[in-house]
């Protein structure tokens, strides 16, 4: 009897033990389950204590970064040593970084919007780490602190943009310039196209309202489709009474490029026609009672009503010869461009960049802005051309026009222009 009682106990032994590890497994799981969610619901009223957050809040506000960095846009006026000084590093660092900008020539000038990117390092004492400058819209050179050399290592990097070829066309219902604005042409590109016209187009007389024009040409985006710069233009029409006005990019020699016609005839000659855009004629060329003076007297030159800061353009390649204040004149600047001709811009606003006596311009540069300085009774051009020492009717000169293509040359633009004609088709198509 005894001996069957312990067969069967020892054969329920087993099952005895599984069901006591079941039930101690299921003890521990529920205990940790429950003092891990003790434990969590702990930690998150700690860290919503208020007092704890205050304590963190204070630390960590009076740990301080090793590194500052900051952007900085120039303004005009400003110089590499008015924005160095601003920055809190010592006297031999700001003499470092001034050194290191005058050996590079590419950013010894500074121009308004240019952008400087600062890293400086507040390890043991302030120092310059890194700094980038933007070179134009295109590129930038990065400078990296070369601690042996007591200098900086400099790269010039391309920025990563996409050229893209657009088209733009319309009736110009006020203005070139305005209606161009209205297709948000950006305005170096109207001024380029003003200069390519001005020639043989006096932009207040010779058009008129529901003229129209065409315009080919390049633009540069960065990855986010913002346009950062604008290339050349590749063609040109300005319709005029429905008569067309074609003008084609040409490379007729090694770096030699200009503006043709249909019939491979350059538009270019000596000096332009009218040197603004956008402007109205407001006083011919000869004998007028002055507006100030009350008199009558010669009026020698020609003037052209425009709101003030409209650009005033080099009527010709030239050697600025005077760039002052001129009495009734106002502020005015005297182009001399070759043994025959010179040119005088009166009444400005203000001058352009880099105009002053001894100054080369290109025909078409912008040398100042539309005033009222002077003896003036309101905004205008006062435009003078002046022939062998004699001034003259700027608006009946005569001036020879420029080269003109042949044989083999004017094959080589004819192919050129149809290449433009059937991009052009195609971009009206896309339109």
């Amino acid at each position: 009897m005894i001996a069957n009682i312990k067969k069967k106990t020892k054969s329920l032994s087993h099952f005895i033990w599984l069901t006591l590890l079941v039930i101690i497994t299921i003890f521990v799981t529920y205990f940790f389950e429950n003092n891990k969610k003790s434990q969590k619901q702990y930690l998150k009223k700690t860290l919503e204590n208020v007092y704890f957050q205050k304590t963190i809040t204070k630390i960590t506000s009076e740990l301080e970064s090793r590194y500052i960095e900051y952007d900085y846009i120039v303004k005009i006026g400003d110089t590499y040593e008015s924005i160095i000084n601003d920055v809190n590093i010592s006297k031999n660092e700001k003499k470092i970084f001034l050194q290191t900008i005058k050996k590079n020539k590419k950013i010894k000038i500074l121009k308004p919007n240019q952008k400087i990117y600062f890293k400086i390092d507040l390890k043991d004492y302030p120092k310059i780490l890194k700094f980038n400058i933007e070179v134009n819209k295109k590129e930038e050179i990065f400078f990296v602190r070369d601690f042996k050399a007591e200098g900086f290592k400099s790269k010039i990097v391309k920025k990563n943009l996409t050229k893209v070829i657009t088209y733009k066309e319309s009736k110009i219902t006020n203005s070139l310039y305005q209606s161009a604005i209205d297709l948000k042409i950006k305005p170096n590109i109207i001024i380029e196209f003003a200069r390519l016209y001005g020639f043989q187009v006096d932009f207040q007389r010779d058009i008129w309202k529901n003229d129209s024009f065409q315009i080919i040409y390049e633009e540069f985006l960065n990855k986010d489709k913002e346009i950062i710069e604008t290339g050349n233009i590749i063609f040109a029409n300005l319709n005029l009474q429905n008569e067309d006005l074609k003008l084609y990019r040409y490379e007729y020699d090694k770096n030699k490029i200009d503006y043709f016609d249909e019939n491979g005839k350059s538009m270019r000659k000596t000096l332009m026609k009218t040197p603004i855009n956008g402007a109205r004629l407001s006083s011919s060329f000869g004998k007028r009672k002055h507006p100030i003076l009350g008199f009558t007297k010669m009026h020698t030159g020609t003037d052209f009503a425009a709101p003030t800061g409209t650009p005033i353009l080099a009527s010709g390649d030239g050697i600025v010869t005077r760039a002052q204040w001129c009495g009734g004149g106002g502020n005015c600047v005297k182009i001399k461009h070759n043994r025959v001709y010179q040119t005088i811009y009166a009444h400005m606003s203000k001058f352009g960049k880099g105009i002053k006596k001894g100054a080369r311009v290109k025909q078409g540069q912008v040398i100042g802005y539309v005033g009222s300085t002077g003896l003036s009774t309101g905004p205008h051009l006062h435009y003078e051309v002046v022939e062998n020492g004699r001034k003259i009717n700027s608006q009946k000169l005569k001036l020879p026009s420029g080269k003109i293509l042949k044989g083999a040359e004017r094959k080589i633009f004819e192919v050129n222009r149809i290449k433009i004609d059937v991009l052009k088709s195609d971009l009206i198509s896309k339109m």
